[in-house]
Parts: C-alpha cells; sequence; structure tokens
C-alpha cells in the first residue's frame, strides 16, 4: 500500500478511517500503521470497545493473528482521559460506539492528534453503520479494503449474516458472516426476505 508522509502530524492533527466490510483486513491495516508509527518513534495508544468480545481485553488481534496491545473502554468519552500526551490514537471496531465518537476524533485532531478509526461502514442489512459515515465525512484520509466474495471471488463489500438474528449489533466470526459482492449479497437478502 503507498502512504502518503503522514507520520509527523502533531502540529496539524489528522483523522483518517479504515472502513470496509468484514474479513477485508481492517485491523490489520490499523496495526500496520501503528508499527510505522512505532518505527518513527512517536507515542500512541489504541482502544477497542468492550462489545467486541473476541479479543483479550489488553490486545486487539487481526484474522491475520497479528495482535497488538490496546485499551479496552465502554464509552468514547473514555478516550478524552487516556489519550492526552500521545501523537497517535488508534480505535478499533468504531462502529461498535456511539455518535459521541465523531466529535471526540474531531476534537482529538484539532488538537494536532493523529487519530486513525477502523471500522465496518456497513451494518448486516447494508446500511451505513454508527458514527463511521460521520468519520468517514470529516477524515482527511479514507481507504475502503475490501474482502473476496465467497460466492463470485469479486471484491466483497458487504457482510451477509448467515442467521436470522435481526439485532443490529452481534458479534461474531465465519461461523455468522461471510463477505459478499454487491450482486451476492443482493441475492442473498432476496432469498432472506423470501422465506420470511
Amino acid at each position: 500500500m503507498i502512504e502518503k508522509n503522514n507520520l509527523k502530524t502533531k502540529s496539524t492533527g489528522r483523522l483518517e478511517v479504515i472502513c470496509g466490510s468484514m474479513f477485508s483486513g481492517k485491523t490489520e491495516e490499523l496495526i500496520r500503521r501503528i508499527k510505522r508509527v512505532e518505527f518513527s518513534n512517536q507515542n500512541y495508544i489504541i482502544f477497542r470497545p468492550k462489545t467486541d468480545s473476541r479479543n483479550p481485553n489488553d490486545k486487539i488481534i487481526s484474522h491475520a493473528k497479528t495482535e497488538i496491545s490496546a485499551i479496552t473502554i465502554t464509552e468514547p468519552e473514555e478516550i478524552l482521559t487516556h489519550a492526552v500526551n500521545y501523537d497517535v490514537i488508534g480505535i478499533d471496531e468504531g462502529q461498535f460506539f456511539n455518535n459521541t465518537l465523531t466529535t471526540i476524533c474531531n476534537t482529538l485532531a484539532n488538537s494536532g492528534h493523529r487519530v486513525i478509526v477502523a471500522g465496518l461502514d456497513m451494518d448486516y442489512k447494508g446500511n451505513p453503520f454508527g458514527p463511521m459515515p460521520n468519520l468517514m465525512a470529516i477524515a482527511e484520509e479514507v481507504t475502503k479494503v475490501h474482502a473476496v466474495c465467497v460466492k463470485s471471488g469479486e471484491l466483497a463489500s458487504y457482510s451477509f449474516r448467515k442467521n436470522p438474528n435481526d439485532d443490529l449489533v452481534m458479534v461474531g466470526e465465519k461461523a455468522e458472516y461471510e463477505p459478499l459482492s454487491r450482486r451476492a449479497f443482493i441475492n442473498k437478502m432476496a432469498v432472506r426476505e423470501k422465506n420470511k
């Protein structure tokens, strides 16, 4: 991936968003950017939502098994308490936080911090998810990563929930979700609607 020269940003601050479907490498990309921050001798802190129960409380782990230390929080306001003295703030699974996350990320970027948020841009119905659309709107950089559709082999932008659970938030892995292209997603959602 080509990365712009955004390692030293303390004077201006910036917001970067990494988004896409499940299994697209969002967390992997967040960790990659943070590892580059380590090499530049900047200090950083990473946050993850308590809602995401797939990982231990003190780290985030990508599907490729890359991991890095993180602080588990319940509310976005907790970020402000911990992040003041850090150059770079990473946030994983941004879609699980409430819309206050947008204001907090904007405040941090305006104060000279580099903020990197990774998260699903769409929910299991294909609708914009949580604070992610607003974060994308105010970000200096948005990177959309893609999985591979398990049905067609095309680029996948959608996270199809395999079971009929209608809860907006349902944490899961490959047993519960599969990445699909637009065409495959529309077809599967039509079948689901027909079978209701």
